[in-house]
């Protein structure tokens, strides 16, 4: 199989080319158009309990497509949501990565998605810590608000990310949720909840805040909107 990500770092879209009887597992609705002898089939992520559970806890998708080229070659293309960046991790089959809930686009067959939910009785990282641990081995396709940064931490070494700027981080990484300073930091500062990640591993950051930008629209267009509403 190959792949190519094209029109990065903003706008970009993973095209990949499959043999006759090679597969990708994709986010639902990821597909921007495919080959006519593509054929697919949905299911759900993982186990009904666990599937209720991304779809209701994480607001994610239930379900993932699997695309398979059949009686010959075929290409298709990938994309999210978010206008940002797509990188690919390669899992050794012995360590994986620990992403987002928002962030995975797509892997191989052979990357298992496992969600791991902890955080949800603390009620933090975002409203609710929510990831998917990944592993197996394969190509592990991952989507970004804006472009990725990439830290690598020695054994011990720890880095402090925004909740919402965190994409991923290597299963070898400890992490702990936290909130900055006191509680006059975490109402005053705008930085709220953080997650402290220690190595040895990668982590992964996105250079945009997604919750930033939306509220940066509303201050854009509130004043349009209430003035619509008062004319009525």
């Amino acid at each position: 199989m190959e792949y190519e990500i094209k029109y990065r770092p903003s706008y970009s879209m993973l095209v990949v080319k499959m043999n006759p009887g090679e597969t990708i597992t994709a986010e639902a609705g990821a597909m921007t158009y495919m080959s006519p002898n593509i054929q697919i089939k949905t299911r759900a992520r993982a186990g009904i309990l666990d599937t209720i559970k991304v779809g209701v806890l994480g607001g994610q998708s239930l379900f993932v497509n699997d695309y398979t080229a059949v009686g010959g070659p075929g290409e298709m293309g990938l994309v999210a949501a978010p206008l940002g960046d797509i990188e690919r991790l390669v899992l050794d089959g012995h360590n994986g990565y620990i992403i987002q809930r928002s962030s995975y686009i797509a892997s191989d067959p052979t990357v298992d998605l496992d969600i791991k939910w902890q955080g949800f009785t603390k009620g933090i990282f975002g409203q609710g810590l929510f990831m998917i641990k990944t592993s197996g081995k394969g190509n592990l396709f991952i989507n970004t608000f804006g472009a990725i940064d990439r830290h690598h931490l020695s054994a011990g070494e720890s880095l402090i990310v925004d909740n919402f700027h965190l994409v991923g981080f290597s299963d070898t990484c400890s992490y702990k949720v936290r909130r900055i300073g006191g509680l006059k930091e975490f109402v005053l500062s705008g930085e709220g909840l953080v997650v402290e990640i220690t190595g040895p591993g990668d982590v992964l950051i996105q250079t945009k805040n997604l919750a930033e930008f939306a509220d940066w629209l509303w201050h854009v267009f509130e004043p349009k909107i209430r003035a619509m509403m008062r004319s009525r």
